[in-house]
């Protein structure tokens, strides 16, 4: 992972979790050629394991140019208790977490409304 390239690490991104695409208003440019147009993806993989009920996505983004590794990207999934969580990790991408409920009607909200 490359400080340099980046304007802001690791920037709040909210409920913005990515399981593919690039932030790239946070790129500054690539460190190795000066290129910021585009990047691309390197050692992409997706798993799940058995004792977790988790699917994990990982890849790297590389400078379309000359594939320097500008970050990693990380992000994950699981449903736990009627509820979809995610939660992405890069350091271009930014940290975020979100919940969503897997019904129409989320019953934590119609709690709030009384």
């Amino acid at each position: 992972m490359c400080q340099d390239c980046v304007k802001e690490e690791y920037p709040d991104r909210g409920t913005v979790c990515l399981d593919t695409g690039t932030y790239l208003a946070n790129l500054r440019e690539c460190r190795g050629c000066g290129h910021k147009d585009t990047l691309g993806v390197i050692n992409s993989t997706t798993s799940t394991t058995q004792d977790s009920p988790q699917e994990v996505t990982e890849y790297d983004h590389v400078c379309g140019n000359c594939n320097h590794v500008i970050a990693t990207h990380a992000h994950r999934f699981w449903v736990e208790d009627d509820y979809q969580y995610y939660e992405m990790s890069c350091m271009l991408c930014g940290e975020a977490e979100d919940t969503r409920c897997c019904y129409p009607n989320d019953p934590r909200l119609e709690a709030s409304l009384f």
